[in-house]
């Protein structure tokens, strides 16, 4: 990452990461793919080394991958002013969306058709948990290879999936635990490195902001394990929704553009109203904007850190659990018959007619709108 710096208007900047943040359907694989046509392909900004260089360190950062990623890019080719405007404009397309989306969903009375969208396209949420999983398995059991490291891997991913379906806002404390673990047995070199610093980083508490504050730093391997760090808050804690308000607050989160963590704008409306959302996605995406305007230009020590690796090695199993065993609470919400179906339906376009999220979730909506038309 020593390559000069390009400079790139402003301007530019938010064309072309607003224009990602309009169409980025799909979660991180799309943002991903996106970026690097336009930074890389296109406009040659970066090259493709720096590029993967990248795309590793924030898969090494806690919170949304590809989030940072875009804030990444956006510094790179204009520096911090840069990376805010770009960040910020691959982060409100969505935004706007999926809080339009709440208030229509989360309304008093919504129409039945809305209703039955939403028990639809919810009943699927628990397929994509599994369907998000197995999708990480592969890379992060080539990883451990060393020995024993696979059976660590295993009983982390065990951990991690009792303690979604288990322990619920808890579960922070088992991805710390198994990092921290990981960190230990590996005896990696001594010195200062950025995991000494990440148990810090749960010291804000309260409501929105506490449940936000989880969602944008402490989550890792992926957006969706933002689901069992937020399920018990919103539902069982607070009481801010119902368990079914809760899966089609997920859904939306993946229907929509933009990164997979603006789920939680929904858990804030749903708590407070407009400002509750705002609030939400404020401070989940805080962190993002943290890491890479305080860090970017120490992403290559970041790679090479061991301490940091050797945590990821720990904690990125125990995530995988955590995405799986979502899955159980997700499916234990479902309260009508023919929601299963559709669970079941969405199983097989996933794992074995390999389909995508969006177009799955968007049948499972309208067999919902089907099903409550006619009942």
């Amino acid at each position: 990452m020593t390559q000069a710096r390009p400079r790139v208007a402003l301007g530019t900047v938010l064309r072309e990461w607003g224009r990602i943040g309009c169409i980025g359907f799909g979660g991180p694989p799309t943002h991903i793919a996106l970026l690097r046509r336009r930074c890389v392909e296109d406009r040659k900004w970066l090259d493709a080394t720096e590029f993967e260089d990248a795309v590793a360190a924030c898969n090494l950062l806690p919170g949304p991958a590809s989030t940072q990623l875009a804030i990444f890019c956006a510094w790179r080719v204009r520096g911090r002013l840069g990376a805010l405007v770009g960040g910020a404009a691959f982060i409100v397309p969505g935004l706007v969306l999926i809080l339009g989306l709440a208030a229509l969903f989360l309304a008093g009375s919504p129409p039945p058709w809305v209703k039955g969208a939403g028990a639809g396209a919810g009943a699927g949420v628990a397929a994509v948990a599994v369907h998000a999983a197995s999708g990480l398995i592969p890379a992060s059991w080539h990883r451990a290879a060393g020995p024993g490291s696979r059976l660590r891997w295993s009983i982390y991913v065990l951990a991690g999936g009792v303690a979604a379906a288990l322990l619920g806002p808890w579960l922070v404390l088992v991805l710390l635990a198994c990092g921290l673990t990981e960190v230990v047995v590996q005896r990696p070199g001594a010195g200062p490195g950025p995991v000494a610093a990440l148990p810090l980083l749960g010291t804000v508490g309260g409501g929105v902001a506490w449940v936000a504050l989880k969602v944008g730093a402490l989550s890792y391997g992926g957006g969706f394990v933002i689901v069992p760090l937020m399920q018990s808050d919103a539902v069982h804690r607070y009481h801010w929704m119902t368990p079914a308000q809760f899966l089609e607050a997920v859904a939306l989160g993946q229907i929509t553009p933009g990164p997979v963590v603006q789920t939680v704008a929904v858990v804030g409306y749903a708590a407070a109203g407009l400002g509750g959302g705002l609030l939400a996605a404020v401070v989940a995406f805080a962190p993002s904007f943290a890491f890479v305007l305080l860090g970017a230009h120490r992403f290559n020590r970041l790679r090479a850190d061991a301490r940091v690796r050797a945590f990821l090695d720990g904690a990125g199993p125990a995530a995988i659990g955590a995405i799986l065993g979502s899955a159980v609470p997700l499916a234990l919400a479902l309260t009508r018959p023919w929601q299963y179906a559709v669970l079941a339906g969405s199983a097989i376009l996933l794992l074995l007619l390999r389909r995508g999220v969006v177009p799955t979730l968007l049948v499972a909506a309208a067999v919902g709108v089907v099903v409550t038309s006619y009942s």
